[in-house]
């Protein structure tokens, strides 16, 4: 999965280059240094570093059904999508709609029932919205600037897992994520944007007996994010000030 993901990147960010080069031998306006009323849509993908050791040392715990029992290889994280919609209040503060999603795969080892041990597919997804805050700047970098940004979100996602063989295990959880990123703008309208997010949510799964465990017990979906995606930015309200150009 991380050997492809410098292709799926690099496919985010072909149109936007193209677009912008567009833009640039058309004489295209020159993008805002005031950020104030200004919209965006971000698309991103990405991956996400979730080892999950707190499930696995709980698994093969004393209290685990798999105490005792050949720890399984642990997944270094998985794959992940997200699109951002926000919009400028002021020059530095930005109030956004995020909404995300990602699924993992993981292997636990477990009594057969026979005298025998097995390994079983644990099936993960997460998905949800998120509303922030994001507070942003302009830097004279690239050709039409930097925008670096910080910011904090929370909201409502659907965590759920599949152990092999059993039913599904589903919750609405909180998740709250911090959020460190930038847009390099290739034109007034187009960008690249690479973020980095932090993010805690966590979700159920069933035990070998049929039990639901909680706390220890659960997987995580959050971690470290990591994400580079496609901006289009949309300009000012006209009946805002043209100076903001």
């Amino acid at each position: 999965m991380l050997r492809r993901l410098p292709l799926v990147l690099a496919l985010v960010a072909a149109p936007a280059v193209a677009l912008a080069q567009d833009d640039g031998d058309s004489g295209g306006e020159k993008a805002p240094t005031n950020l104030d009323g200004v919209g965006r849509i971000t698309l991103q993908a990405g991956y996400r570093l979730t080892s999950n050791s707190t499930l696995y040392d709980a698994w093969y715990g004393a209290r685990g059904p798999g105490n005792g029992l050949e720890r399984s290889a642990e997944s270094s994280g998985a794959p992940l999508g997200a699109a951002t919609f926000a919009y400028a209040m002021s020059d530095l503060v930005e109030v956004g709609i995020d909404l995300f999603g990602t699924a993992q795969s993981l292997r636990l080892t477990e009594p057969a029932g026979d005298g025998t041990t097995v390994s079983r597919k644990l099936s993960t997804v997460a998905y949800g919205l998120l509303i922030g805050l994001r507070f942003q700047g302009v830097l004279d970098v690239g050709p039409h600037g930097l925008v670096p940004f910080a910011g904090v979100l929370t909201g409502p996602a659907v965590v759920s897992s599949t152990r092999e063989g059993s039913s599904l295990q589903e919750k609405v959880s909180q998740a709250w994520v911090g959020s460190l990123g930038a847009t390099l703008r290739l034109s007034a309208n187009w960008g690249l944007t690479a973020e980095y997010r932090f993010m805690f949510l966590r979700g159920p799964v069933e035990s070998p007996n049929g039990e639901t465990w909680a706390g220890p017990f659960s997987f995580s979906s959050g971690g470290s994010w990591f994400a580079l995606g496609v901006t289009y930015a949309f300009p000012p309200d006209p009946s805002r000030p043209l100076s903001n150009f």
